[in-house]
C-alpha cells in the first residue's frame, strides 16, 4: 500500500453534512478535552508517547480536532492523506510509538460515539475508521523518505544551480 492508495481510498469518503460538521464544531472543544483526560490516565502513556511528550499529544488531540473539524467542512482527500501521513512522520520523529495512534483513536472513537448524535456519529465514523485502518500503512510510509515533498515549494522562491 501506499500514497496512491491511500489517495484512492480517502476519496470514497463523503464529507459530512452541514449540520453534522456544525454539531462537530461546538463539540471539537470537549472532545479534545476528554480525549487528554483520558489518554493522559493510561498507565501505559510513556510508552505510547515517549518521556516528556505530554504536552505534544495534548496539542495533538486539540489540532486533531480542529483539523478534523476543518475537512467536515470542507473535505479534500489528499489534505487528509497527506496531513494524516506528515502527523505520523513528525509525531514519530519525537518519540511517540506508533501503538499511540490505535490508541488515541479508539479513544475519541468511543468518546465521538458517547459525546455526538447518532447521525453525526454516522456520519463522521467513516473518517476515523480509515485512519484507523490505515494505521499500518501509515507507518510504512513514515518509515521512507518521502517520495515527492509534502508541501509544494512556493513558486517565488529563487532557485539555487549547483
Amino acid at each position: 500500500m501506499n500514497l496512491t492508495y491511500l489517495l484512492q481510498t480517502a476519496t470514497q469518503l463523503r464529507q459530512p453534512s452541514a449540520a453534522a460538521a456544525a454539531e462537530f464544531e461546538a463539540a471539537r472543544e470537549g472532545l479534545a478535552e476528554e480525549l487528554n483526560r483520558r489518554m493522559a490516565a493510561r498507565p501505559d502513556l510513556d510508552k505510547l508517547i515517549g518521556p516528556g511528550n505530554l504536552p505534544m499529544m495534548q496539542d495533538n488531540s486539540r489540532n486533531f480536532c480542529r483539523f478534523m473539524g476543518a475537512m467536515f467542512l470542507a473535505y479534500e482527500p489528499a489534505v487528509l492523506a497527506q496531513t494524516a501521513l506528515w502527523v505520523f512522520r513528525a509525531y514519530r520523529a519525537h518519540g511517540f510509538h506508533t501503538t499511540y495512534w490505535a490508541a488515541n483513536l479508539d479513544t475519541f472513537v468511543e468518546l465521538a460515539r458517547e459525546r455526538l448524535a447518532p447521525a453525526t456519529f454516522a456520519e463522521t465514523y467513516p473518517f476515523f475508521h480509515w485512519l484507523i485502518v490505515n494505521i499500518p500503512t501509515f507507518v510504512k510510509l513514515s518509515d521512507e523518505p518521502p517520495a515527492v515533498p509534502l508541501s509544494p515549494e512556493p513558486s517565488h522562491a529563487p532557485r539555487t544551480h549547483l
